[in-house]
């Protein structure tokens, strides 16, 4: 089994191919430029230094969100792009679920954070039984104290990562009453190649999808949805005064 895997769901761009139990290439890119710059230059350069026949990839995996809107329709594009093109399926795979798959073995418990603004992170809560990652607390888009709240009454040490973990790391010290840590730079960030290793995952439950059924899971309406609801509202209410 080969898998393409691409992230683009926040600051991170990564890209890789993995094979079997095997990590092919991977490549990640952690500063500045958009992902619509660096994601296909990116796969080019891979697939040039692996020799890599697209067409003799089993399925192209995504990392489907939560995540930035942007990053997360620029993924889900090329996805589409890619499986419309080669005839290939695509495996969904829920962002926070990739990341927590950077931490194999641990036994404590996972916690992947992504800012989302507003004091807000997406997260979950996840754990490894029997060399199989599992979900205790599905992705959610909610507050750092509703988070921490979470933690403390599992009353287990837990692994934080994430750019929402370390953009909140000093309230997080002071709200959790468990023992944690936060990975290192190598394990705190996302990885085409976890996302791969969760789709060999998805793919042994029967869980793929066409090109053209992909959507990406936002959790939550973006900023111009939110604005335009609000500008929406307070015209309703102006015509209610009007009457």
């Amino acid at each position: 089994m080969k898998i393409l895997a691409l992230d683009s769901s926040g600051m991170t761009a990564s890209v890789a191919v993995a094979e079997d139990e095997k990590l092919l290439a991977e490549y990640s890119v952690n500063y500045k430029k958009t992902h619509s710059q660096t994601l296909l230059p990116m796969l080019k350069e891979i697939a040039d230094m692996i020799e890599l026949d697209l067409n003799t990839v089993d399925a192209i995996a995504v990392a489907g969100g939560p995540g930035s809107f942007t990053g997360l329709r620029i993924g889900s594009a090329t996805a589409k792009g890619l499986g419309l093109a080669l005839k290939k399926p695509l495996v969904h795979v829920p962002t926070l679920e990739g990341m927590a798959c950077n931490l194999f073995g641990t036994d404590r418990l996972i916690c992947p954070m992504m800012d989302a603004r507003r004091d807000q992170v997406y997260t979950g809560i996840y754990e490894y039984q029997d060399g199989t990652l599992a979900v205790l607390e599905d992705q959610m888009a909610v507050s750092v104290e509703e988070i921490a709240e979470k933690l403390n009454r599992y009353g287990r040490a837990v692994i934080l990562l994430g750019d929402g973990a370390a953009a909140y790391q000093e309230t997080l010290a002071k709200l959790l009453n468990v023992s944690w840590k936060m990975a290192p730079a190598n394990l705190n960030r996302q990885h085409g190649a976890a996302v791969a290793v969760r789709a060999m995952d998805y793919i042994r439950m029967g869980k793929t999808e066409t090109a053209m059924e992909h959507q990406p899971d936002y959790l939550r309406v973006s900023q111009a949805e939110r604005e335009r609801s609000e500008r929406f509202g307070k015209q309703k209410e102006q015509q209610n005064d009007i009457r």
